[in-house]
């Protein structure tokens, strides 16, 4: 509570506090201090003495010791600072502007100056408020605040008399002059700094004032220390007539008034009630607001508990990933290790097996040389014998045994059978660079939660239906992607109709007079999330449809928002509806605008490849009835069937009935059957069709159920 007693200029616990038009309060000698002067012009010569008016209206009477807190305005502008007008700032962070002082030398305003204006800026929300000729008396005096910063500084008073050391050794202990939170030991200042000093394991430890008395109000006391409402507190006096106390509260003003005021006319005509009223009124209305607040600081104790449960949960989880990290990183080198052993026993059996070659190469070799050695050193003592015949015995086989030595060293014999290069390469890059790679993925990746469905902007149109969702708040499992299913209408198997990153989709060709059911879920890299709840999503009862500008001939002239055709061209020309119908009984009607000259226009269905440069009907892939002014026809593949007496003219009115139901086609000239059902057994998906000529021009209505007379026309069951 403490900061709500405290002057937001001064930093101090207020003094005198005054509250300012902008119900924000101010000590009175901090408001005397950041008032300032504005002269004004055009006014009489007498001006210069007016502005001399004091700010507070209490200092013009004079004399005693208040004069000192209360002096004039000029009299503290003209101090001799000169023009520098430096801004401050308090000790709770707010700037406020000082006096201007006056230029130097400036004895009185100037001839034809007016008096100055004063103002003060609340130093809070920065609003001026212009003082009148009271001065700062104008604003009113915040009693309660006043008693309650009394009641505080005695309560705060006594608690500190009453917090003993806890350390003393005399009787009775000195009063404390420090609590150490982190000890939760009070100290006064010789067993502090005895007990207690500043450095060494102490140095990090905060020394605070001691707590307040629990009794004492901002103690978590009740606060009884000043006097009750019925107590000896003097009652306060109106600010206008000092002998006037409060009775009476304006609505109109926000203030409490006297009877006087009411009497001399500046509040008789605003709407007043009694003081006690509007008093237990206010009341009520505060203890309502402080129990919002109440609710709030409820929820945030509840919220740092919540936080404070956090911090333990991320030390623990941070220990528990610290070691799971330790212990992937260590099987990592545990298995590297093995796998270095294994490296190290092949590249020791091919050392090993290299040395075996050259050892048996060296060895041979040497065998051979010694023979051969051998055998010249017994040739040369062969050839130095004298004796011819004893030679020629030997000398075939001696000339034998050394071409049979000399073909031993052979090319190639005399070459090493093995390399000292070992054939072994081992690829570390990959493996390097997937350890440099190596992190965290997504931070222990999970599959995404349950969507949730925006109910809200999921609708239907027609056949159609949109179906909008959005993943949960403060879901930190990414998401690559949605799938989107729904049935058939029917009751039947979920079918995937949407997978993509999109959270609306629109689904176009549905049933007509059809509930369907839709669902979402997500997916990421770890795997499919499960399924939001299903949404149950009704489609229209009859279809609302115009004609198709993008699939029309271009001859087809159409108008009033492509409700109304008509044709550039003498030859017949075909346009479609934009609804497509494959289940369900559909009605709609084309009002004839204009017929001349007895033209034949065809009315019916089609596909959507259906031949637009013809009559409809002329195709396989249209089924239609084709009319003039006397009788009409139906049309399917160029065949001409069923002629009917009875035509059309300009205003008539041509109804088609499609039964998707019992698969049938039947037609209505101004509510009336045309002939037999036109076509039986059909069977696909169907949209409404219209061939016309220049000579006649037709607007479509669409949105009607089946009128009671066609409902009533028994038709052939198939």
């Amino acid at each position: 509570m403490e900061e709500e007693l405290k002057c937001p200029v001064c930093g101090s616990l207020f003094r005198e506090p005054i509250i300012l038009p902008c119900s924000h309060n101010v000590c009175l000698p901090c408001a005397r201090t950041i008032a300032v002067q504005t002269p004004e012009t055009g006014a009489g010569p007498g001006a210069a003495a007016g502005s001399a008016a004091c700010l507070d209206s209490e200092c013009a009477a004079g004399g005693g010791g208040d004069h000192a807190d209360k002096l004039s305005l000029h009299s503290e502008t003209d101090s001799g600072y000169g023009s520098y007008t430096p801004s401050l700032k308090s000790p709770n962070g707010v700037r406020v502007l000082p006096l201007v002082p006056a230029p130097p030398g400036a004895a009185a305003a100037p001839r034809g100056a007016g008096p100055a204006s004063s103002s003060l800026t609340c130093p809070q929300c920065h609003r001026s408020a212009s003082l009148d000729q009271r001065g700062l008396r104008g604003f009113q005096r915040n009693r309660l605040l006043e008693a309650i910063v009394q009641r505080y500084q005695q309560g705060r008073a006594a608690a500190a008399a009453a917090a003993k050391c806890q350390l003393c050794d005399r009787s009775p202990p000195e009063p404390a002059a420090v609590l150490c939170e982190q000890c939760e030991v009070l100290y006064c200042a010789a067993c502090q700094l005895r007990c207690h000093p500043a450095r060494g394991p102490f140095a990090k430890h905060r020394l605070a004032p001691p707590p307040a008395h629990p009794g004492a109000p901002g103690g978590g006391g009740d606060g009884g220390g000043g006097k009750g409402a019925g107590g000896g507190r003097k009652l306060p006096t109106c600010a206008e007539h000092d002998l006037e106390n409060y009775s009476m509260y304006c609505v109109s003003c926000r203030s409490p008034v006297c009877y006087q005021c009411l009497e001399e006319g500046k509040h008789s005509k605003h709407d007043v009630k009694a003081l006690g009223a509007m008093w237990k009124q206010h009341k009520a209305q505060l203890s309502q607001a402080l129990n919002g607040v109440s609710d709030k600081a409820k929820e945030a104790k509840e919220f740092l508990v919540q936080l404070k449960n956090l911090l333990q949960q991320i030390q623990e989880n941070g220990l528990d990933y610290e070691a799971c990290l330790v212990a992937q990183c260590d099987a990592l080198v545990d298995a590297l290790t093995r796998q270095k052993a294994k490296l190290l026993t092949k590249v020791t059996k091919e050392r090993e097996h290299k040395l075996k070659v050259v050892w048996d190469q060296i060895n041979h070799c040497t065998l051979k040389l010694r023979q051969s050695t051998g055998l010249m050193e017994y040739c040369l003592e062969v050839i130095k014998e004298n004796d011819p015949s004893g030679f020629l015995q030997i000398s075939d086989a001696l000339i034998k045994r050394v071409q049979v030595s000399q073909e031993q060293w052979v090319k190639g014999a005399l070459e090493p059978k093995v390399s000292a290069e070992f054939d072994l390469t081992l690829d570390s890059e990959p493996l390097l660079q997937s350890i440099h790679q190596l992190d965290f993925i997504q931070m222990k990746c999970r599959v995404p939660p349950v969507p949730l469905l925006q109910l809200e902007k999921c609708c239907t149109r027609n056949n159609s239906v949109t179906l909008a969702w959005r993943m949960p708040p403060l879901s930190h499992n990414p998401v690559e992607g949605y799938i989107l299913e729904l049935d058939d209408g029917d009751g039947g198997q979920f079918r995937e109709v949407y997978v993509g990153k999109e959270t609306l989709c629109t689904i176009d060709g549905l049933h007509f007079n059809s509930t369907y059911n839709a669902r979402v879920k997500a997916f990421n890299s770890s795997g499919v999330g499960p399924y939001s709840k299903t949404v149950i999503l009704q489609t229209s009862d009859v279809a609302w449809f115009t004609f198709d500008p993008s699939s029309a001939h271009r001859d087809i002239v159409l108008s009033n928002d492509n409700q109304t055709a008509t044709c550039n061209s003498y030859d017949d020309r075909v346009v479609l509806g934009t609804a497509a119908f494959s289940k369900g009984v559909h009605y709609w009607e084309l009002h004839v605008d204009r017929y001349d000259n007895h033209p034949d226009p065809a009315f019916g269905i089609a596909r959507i490849n259906v031949v637009k440069d013809m009559m409809l009907g002329k195709d396989d892939k249209a089924w239609a009835m084709y009319v003039d002014n006397n009788r009409s026809w139906f049309m399917h593949c160029n065949s001409h069937t069923n002629r009917t007496e009875g035509g059309v003219s300009k205003g008539a009115t041509v109804g088609v009935l499609l039964d998707l139901n019992k698969h049938n086609l039947t037609f209505y000239i101004n509510g009336q059957q045309q002939g037999p059902p036109a076509f039986e057994n059909i069977e696909g998906v169907f949209m409404p069709a219209l061939s016309l000529n220049r000579n006649v021009q037709v607007t479509l209505h669409t949105g009607l159920e089946v009128p009671q007379c066609v409902k009533q026309t028994k038709l052939p069951n198939n």
